[in-house]
């Protein structure tokens, strides 16, 4: 016997072989469609007993095999079931040949045999045959199981009849010697008559009557025989047999503690009982069952008296000395044509001590079967044997092992000996052998925790599994297995393994690009897509806010709201915790619909050599999102690299960046955030908001090297710069365009100085928007112009390092102390410009340069964002350079004739390099050369300065009365300004600007200017009397004299005495006061005044009379009382009177 079943198992010992084969010609699939019926009837309970009777059905099995039938009667075929297709009369005679045909090759051994005829209608079909079926087709055979039934039975007949005839020799009788093919030879002139012979015969025959005992289910006297034969055998050294009836009492052994089978069938079989069968005895009158003792031997060894035996179960081997005596039975085969029974009773301990769970000692049964050498094996067999094998292994849970066997299977499938090689069945071999390895071909599994199993190994299984789906004809495969393993693998690949595989990737994904499909095989096995999470490896994905001009912003009014629609309480701790847990994944900025918005990733090339990927985009869900691939190329082991990927945004919500897609090496790859170990995010998911407008400014002014930063944090964008004299006014220009796909709605524009610590007067920047607004809505593409005035007025009064040395001109410089080691002529400064300084002397330079950085902050919205409440802001940076142009070193007044007025006198000083004009009212233009200072006057009218508002203080930026009276003097100073306009230019520069005195104006120069808070007016003939004003009268005439006072203070002022006093003035610093002849007073020359009240006023009246001609004066004094003295004296500035007296004119006679 050269043929081994690998899935033989001890329960096979007590079933009936029955062969199903095709007689002439029959469908493959209606065959196996019956076939498959037929088996269904594996075991039927015997009539009028309580034996099961036990069938295991082959449509294949050598002849070869069947001469071993009396060693071991399980390997007997003993029914023949012959399936044919017949459809007329006149092919069943030839079918009917055929079907004996087949019974000759089992004919010494056979039973019973059928044949189903199917097809075969008419006289043939309705002869009445027992050892024939007709049925009309395959559809129509209904009873088909009934048959097998009745045909199972009458093996059983059979069966019974034969174990009958060989348990009840007579002891007369001589017992024949049952032989093995390979025996006959050796047993030729032996002598029978030797008592040796005699007791192998009655071994043999024991061990023969045990197998039928057990086929025909009387476990108990299998049991008994099975002992005797063991102690007859043993007896006279016959180890072949021996080895056979050890096993046959371990299968019988196995079959009474294991009812369930050891082969894994579900259908639990029940223990055999021996019992009298009296079924028997109708078939042969007469017949006995026995139990036989094994003590109880006659000469040829059949005892008549067994019943003490019946019902004892001490005969059944325990659980372990079921492996002993396997173990005793394969080593008791020492011959060489029995390595196929030993092969099977390895297996068969095998699957005993998997039930057992007892691993090691099964894999000492298979270590034992592997070296069992059967000669000259097929290829097929060999592929059989290694498989079982596998099986095997993996039953007692040697996984690895296992493995080992399956991959040996695998490879035999394609050996080189084979003409066709079989790739397909090597492919799935290969397939089945990976959970031994501990490979998965689910990536997820290798992302968790350390690398299990042999990497190696593993690399080597992957590659066989690449070039086994090659060469079935499936690139896709191959693609798949080969990116399997660069992404599992890589960590283990050497530099030049990793070129190879990835120039093998390539050149098979230039025919089959990978992709992120599943690839489900014929059996079912579903391939999923591999990820290349490692080419380029992700260490950290953030995602960026808009750039600062493009960040969307929520109306305080409207983001208060709703706040509160959220939660009707001020404090909740669940509304705490959700928030919390809200910004754990939430960011705390949003993108804007339509807008391009970026995620960083800091990857990292593993390869050794510059990694190209291609078609890199990000992988959202929630809004629609409108994803821009990238291409980049990382050079070889590059560290961490910052690739920025890109997007836009389609419609508004919450958007989630779920992870990237690649394409390396031609393989498409969806890497989810998820999957990827230790990559740091601080959040993946962001608002979007509805569509904003987009805002570009281009400016008249150069843009500006200096970068503004803002000490509130915010970023300014763009910056321009400028350089200006000071008090000089520049028109900025500034260029709105939409280059958004919004209409552009509204617009707010606000400044702020910045980073200054100097003094500004006046407004820095002024703009009206009016005319901007009124070309809003501005749609897509269009243009709209802003005009923003800058005008800077600093104080440079005290620049000393500035001041030419003007004492030879014996002009005084106010706060400059001669000795001063500062000052400095400016000619020197100017002649230095020509060379360069020394490095000594460049730090202690002296710049006169101010400079002056503000930032314009437009607010503008429009579209579906506005409705919303959001809106931007863009930033425009402004950094002025201002030169000193002119400006006062000294400033003092002096009285006029007027009371109402005096003279300024300043002392301008012309700081630039170039001549320049100064310019007033009403005065003429002062030219300066570069350098030179010279003094001038202005007439100019007092001022009231408490007609001025008063400072608000609305956000409590005055924190003492200082801040507070600074503030006034700043409002008077630019009152004064305004009303002097000082104006200079430069001719050859064709610049022109403000000289402002806003700075340079003391305590005591606004004391002078101001206007007095008691208003003193004198009229003569009701004529005004101020400045060189002169009243005239005439010699004789009664001069009315009015003195009006009138109270612009915050308090009530007097009484008040005054007395007029007349005097002439000579001209030559003589007063003449006597003048009681030629001025007289009609009535009193003094005057009172009562109290008068904040803003009324009070008149006094008198009349003068001249007597003689001439000029004459009026000193008006205030009598020195107690309400006088409390008042300041510039209070009581009364005007200069100057009165003509002449001769009274010649009346005409008519």
């Amino acid at each position: 016997m050269s043929v081994p079943d690998y899935m033989q198992c001890a329960d096979d010992h007590q079933t009936l072989l029955v062969v199903v084969q095709p007689v002439g010609i029959v469908p493959e699939d209606q065959f196996f469609r019956i076939y498959k019926r037929i088996a269904s009837v594996s075991q039927i309970s015997i009539r009028d007993s309580q034996r099961v009777l036990f069938i295991r059905y082959r449509h294949h099995y050598p002849p070869e095999n069947n001469d071993w039938g009396d060693f071991q009667t399980h390997r007997k075929v003993v029914g023949l079931i012959a399936v044919t297709e017949c459809v007329s009369a006149k092919e069943w005679p030839q079918t009917s040949d055929r079907f004996h045909d087949h019974k000759e090759v089992y004919g010494s051994t056979l039973y019973d045999s059928r044949l189903l005829v199917y097809g075969l209608q008419g006289e043939v079909a309705e002869q009445a045959r027992t050892d024939v079926a007709f049925y009309p087709s395959y559809d129509e055979c209904e009873d088909v199981e009934r048959r097998v039934e009745d045909f199972i039975e009458s093996l059983f007949i059979v069966l019974e009849s034969k174990r009958l005839d060989r348990a009840t020799d007579k002891s007369g009788d001589k017992i024949p010697l049952l032989c093995i093919p390979f025996e006959k030879k050796d047993f030729v002139g032996l002598d029978t008559d030797s008592r040796h012979y005699k007791k192998r015969c009655q071994g043999r025959m024991r061990k023969h009557v045990g197998d039928l005992c057990l086929q025909a289910g009387m476990l108990q006297d299998a049991l008994v025989h099975y002992h005797m034969a063991v102690e007859l055998l043993r007896s006279v050294n016959d180890f072949l047999w021996l080895g056979a009836a050890l096993e046959g009492l371990c299968s019988a052994s196995v079959i009474y503690h294991y009812p369930g089978g050891t082969a894994g069938k579900s259908a639990a079989r029940k223990p055999s009982i021996s019992v009298p069968a009296d079924a028997g005895k109708r078939h042969r009158p007469g017949a006995q069952e026995l139990l036989i003792d094994p003590g109880a031997l006659t000469t040829n060894g059949i005892s008549a008296d067994t019943s003490s035996e019946i019902g004892r179960a001490k005969n059944c081997l325990s659980p372990e000395d079921i492996i002993e005596k396997y173990k005793e039975a394969i080593s008791y085969s020492l011959y060489k044509n029995a390595g196929v029974i030993e092969l099977e009773a390895c297996v068969k301990a095998v699957r005993v001590l998997a039930i057992q769970k007892r691993a090691m000692e099964a894999s000492e049964f298979l270590q034992n079967a592997v070296y069992i050498n059967l000669g000259q094996l097929s290829e097929e067999e060999k592929i059989q044997r290694y498989s079982i094998l596998s099986e095997l292994y993996h039953l007692i849970g040697f996984q690895r092992k296992s493995a080992f066997f399956k991959r040996v299977a695998a490879m035999q499938c394609v050996a080189p000996t084979i003409p066709e090689p079989g790739w397909r069945a090597c492919y799935k071999l290969l397939l089945e052998t990976l959970p031994g390895y501990s490979l998965s071909l689910d990536p997820q599994h290798f992302s968790q925790g350390t690398h299990k199993g042999w990497a190696a190994v593993q690399m080597r299984l992957l590659h066989e599994l690449v070039y086994a789906s090659r060469r079935m004809g499936n690139p896709g495969l191959s693609v798949r297995h080969l990116s399997f393993l660069l992404q599992t693998m890589l960590d283990f690949l050497s530099d030049q393994e990793k070129k190879e595989v990835t120039q093998s990737l390539e050149n098979y994904t230039s025919k089959c690009p990978g992709s992120m499909e599943v690839i489900t095989l014929s059996d079912g096995l579903k391939l999923l897509p591999v990820a290349f999470t490692k080419l380029p490896i992700v260490r950290s994905v953030k995602l960026l806010n808009l750039p600062v001009t493009l960040r969307p912003r929520k109306v305080k009014s409207l983001l208060g709201q709703s706040m509160a629609v959220k939660s009707p309480f001020i404090y909740s701790p669940i509304t705490v915790h959700h928030r919390g847990d809200e910004r754990s994944k939430k960011i705390d900025f949003q993108w804007v619909q339509g807008d391009v918005c970026e995620v960083q990733l800091m990857v990292y090339n593993p390869m050794p050599f510059e990694l190209r990927v291609e078609n890199m985009g990000l992988l959202t869900s929630g809004v629609e999102f409108e994803s821009l691939p990238a291409a980049l190329s990382l050079p070889a082991e590059s560290g961490l690299y910052p690739v920025t990927l890109v997007g836009v945004p389609r419609t508004a919500g919450s958007i989630t960046v779920n992870g990237y897609h690649t394409s390396v090496f031609g393989v498409t790859s969806d890497c989810l955030l998820e999957s990827l170990p230790g990559v740091k995010t601080s959040g993946c998911t962001v608002e979007v908001v509805p569509a904003l407008p987009r805002l570009q400014l281009n400016t008249s002014l150069p843009r500006s090297a200096h970068m503004l930063l803002p000490a509130s944090g915010e970023e300014v964008s763009t910056s321009v710069s400028v350089q200006l004299f000071n008090g000089e006014t520049r028109q900025l220009m500034i260029r709105l365009e939409n280059i958004g796909a919004e209409p552009l709605e509204t617009l707010e524009l606000t400044s702020k100085t910045v980073h200054t610590k100097e003094k500004l007067f006046g407004e820095f920047l002024s703009w009206s928007l009016e005319d901007t607004l009124s070309q809003f809505p501005l749609k897509p593409g269009q243009v709209a112009t802003l005009t923003v005035n800058i005008k800077v007025k600093l104080d440079f009064s005290g620049q000393e390092n500035l001041l030419q040395d003007l004492n030879d001109d014996g002009i005084s410089v106010t706060g400059l102390p001669i000795s001063s080691p500062l000052r400095q002529v400016l000619k020197p400064r100017v002649e230095s410009k020509a060379g360069n300084p020394p490095e000594s002397s460049k730090g202690g330079e002296y710049n006169p340069v101010k400079t002056l950085e503000a930032i314009l902050n437009f607010k503008y919205s429009g579209g579906p964002g506005h409705t919303e409440g959001y809106y931007r802001d863009l930033s425009l940076g402004l950094h002025v350079d201002v030169e000193p142009s002119v400006f006062f070193t000294h400033v003092s007044t002096l009285p006029a004739t007027s009371t109402r007025q005096c003279h300024l006198l300043l002392d301008v000083f012309n700081s630039t390099e170039h001549e320049l004009a100064v310019s007033a009212k009403n005065n003429e233009d002062l030219v300066l050369h570069a350098g030179e200072c010279q003094r001038m006057a202005i007439q100019v009218n007092k001022f009231d300065f408490e007609d001025l508002p008063e400072p608000q203080d609305d956000r409590g930026q005055f924190t003492s009365l200082k801040q507070l009276e600074e503030e006034r003097q700043q409002a008077r100073g630019y009152e004064i300004n305004s009303k002097l306009d000082i104006c200079w230019e430069i001719p050859s520069l064709k610049r022109q600007g403000e000289a402002s005195v806003e700075g340079v104006l003391n305590q005591l120069v606004l004391e002078h200017l101001q206007l007095a808070p008691l208003q003193w007016d004198v009229l003569v003939n009701g004529q005004p009397c101020d400045c060189d004003i002169v009243a005239e009268c005439e010699v004789g005439d009664l001069v009315p004299l009015e003195v009006k006072l009138t109270n612009r203070s915050k308090h009530a002022v007097g009484p008040f005495a005054l007395t007029v006093i007349p005097f002439q003035d000579y001209q030559n610093g003589v007063h003449n006061y006597e003048l009681q002849d030629v001025v007289t007073f009609v009535g009193s020359n003094t005057f009172y005044i009562d109290s008068v009240n904040p803003t009324e006023n009070c008149v006094c009246d008198g009349t003068l009379l001249f007597l003689y001609t001439g000029d004459f004066y009026l000193n008006i004094k205030f009598h020195d009382d107690s309400s006088s003295r409390e008042l300041p004296l510039d209070w009581f500035c009364l005007p200069s009177v100057h009165i003509k007296a002449l001769e009274p004119a010649l009346q005409t006679m008519l």
